[in-house]
């Protein structure tokens, strides 16, 4: 069985339950599960010097949506809340097919890699001109990431009072049928998974109430986790309260969505009430900072959260709305925007971190991945402290979210290298990019 040996690390961050960090660490891989963790151990395998560097669990990305790293800065939806922006983007996305989805994920994944990203989720809720949730899964196979896809859905068209264009809409038979196909073609529920499926009707504005309750039927059923938006912004808080009658929290929990399968995005507008009925339930949050500044959707109330037990982890969110995929850059941003809102204690860096890793691996339900310790999945960060953006730092693990490095040195999933000196080693990125451009511009004529 192959050995890797990741040697005499600066500082070796496990996120283990005593959050020990290890000065002049060393981590064995055996068979892509870390076997040992310590100082002075030894292999006959292959030997990566980590001196000057932080080794920590890759970073884990709870929300995405990789088709849209083909519509960044589009100038329609630059300066436009969240339903202005999404009636901008509609038209454009409709024009899709499976070249641009498989594409535009490699792109957002490729990104991801870079950022020490080694297990993400994605939201895929449209199909256009013949476009499969196949297309992002193979995808994420030829990068090289963990990945939980999930089959999202539309079913409730502007003629019927929902917010998408008709033409992005399916038929609510169809969805739950192609929702039983890629959970039987792709779901693994075994330890070290590469791949999980999850079932994600879009948002309450764009599905019916039977989608939302026969999809967690189906999830249930299949033992797959469920994922939606909700409560993102105030418009979106006061149409669950002009169209169901309550708040989001309370159509969640009403429809079977609350749980320690599910997870939901953004919750900005959670009230404290919600709070508790997810902390309760156990029921997870991905928060997306970056995004919810971009559209100026509010502050999520993540230190609330964190403090009344509700699993919460990190998400890019789309590359439309973000503009960007680099998950150590959420960790900042994350930790920042709580202290503008609740003061410069309110959130350290190594919980910021916390958060990126253990925090994601647990609301994806991955008890075997998010910390470095013997028995887990090899997912592994590993970053140069060296350089000039970490330059005078006192604290190099602090420096990781503080300052920098922003881009991972070598990465590591299952024990297979995807990053490797600074450059995905999976795919030839410049044939990567020159597609994505060409697709781009094409969808600008």
């Amino acid at each position: 069985m192959s050995e890797i040996l990741i040697r005499n690390a600066a500082h070796l961050v496990t996120m283990n339950p005593a959050r020990e960090e290890i000065a002049g660490g060393d981590l064995l891989v055996r068979g892509g599960v870390i076997a040992a963790v310590g100082r002075g151990l030894a292999t006959a395998g292959a030997v990566i010097d980590a001196a000057g560097c932080v080794v920590t669990p890759g970073l884990v990305n709870t929300h995405h949506h990789l088709y849209q790293t083909l519509t960044r800065a589009v100038p329609g939806g630059q300066d436009a809340l969240l339903f202005g922006w999404l009636k901008a983007l509609y038209p454009v996305w409709a024009r899709f097919g499976p070249e641009e989805i498989r594409v535009s994920a490699l792109a957002g994944l490729a990104e991801l890699a870079l950022s020490g990203c080694t297990l993400t989720s994605d939201h895929l809720y449209l199909y256009p001109n013949g476009a499969r949730l196949d297309d992002t899964v193979a995808a994420a196979a030829e990068i090289g990431l963990r990945f939980h896809p999930t089959r999202g859905a539309m079913s409730i068209g502007e003629s019927r009072g929902g917010l998408p264009p008709d033409a992005l809409v399916e038929e609510e038979a169809a969805i739950l049928k192609d929702m039983e196909r890629v959970v039987d073609a792709f779901h693994d529920p075994a330890p070290g998974a590469m791949v999980r499926v999850g079932l994600a009707p879009c948002s309450p504005f764009s599905v019916s109430r039977d989608l939302m309750r026969e999809t967690a039927r189906l999830a249930r059923d299949r033992g797959v986790m469920l994922h939606t938006h909700l409560a993102e912004n105030d418009e979106d808080v006061a149409y669950s309260l002009a169209k169901f009658g309550c708040r989001p929290g309370q159509y969640a929990e009403d429809l079977g969505w609350t749980g320690p399968d599910v997870w939901h995005a953004h919750c900005v507008r959670l009230d404290a009430d919600e709070i508790g009925l997810f902390a309760r339930s156990r029921t997870g949050v991905a928060h997306c900072p970056c995004s919810n500044c971009r559209l100026g959707s509010g502050i999520a109330p993540l230190r609330a959260m964190r403090d009344a037990g509700v699993p919460v982890g990190l998400g890019v969110d789309g590359s439309a709305s973000n503009d960007a995929g680099n998950l150590l850059a959420e960790a900042r941003q994350a930790m920042l925007l709580q202290r503008v809102a609740r003061g410069a204690d309110a959130m350290s860096a190594r919980e910021a971190l916390e958060i990126a890793t253990l925090g994601g691996a647990r609301v994806l339900g991955r008890d075997d991945c998010g910390a470095l310790e013997p028995g887990r999945r090899a997912d592994i960060a590993v970053w140069d402290i060296d350089g000039i953006e970490a330059a005078g730092a006192w604290d190099p693990v602090a420096a990781l979210v503080l300052c920098g490095p922003t881009r991972v040195r070598d990465l590591f999933v299952e024990g297979r290298q995807i990053v490797r000196d600074g450059h995905v080693a999976t795919v030839d990125l410049g044939r990567v990019i020159e597609h994505q451009t060409r697709l781009a511009r094409r969808l600008m004529a």
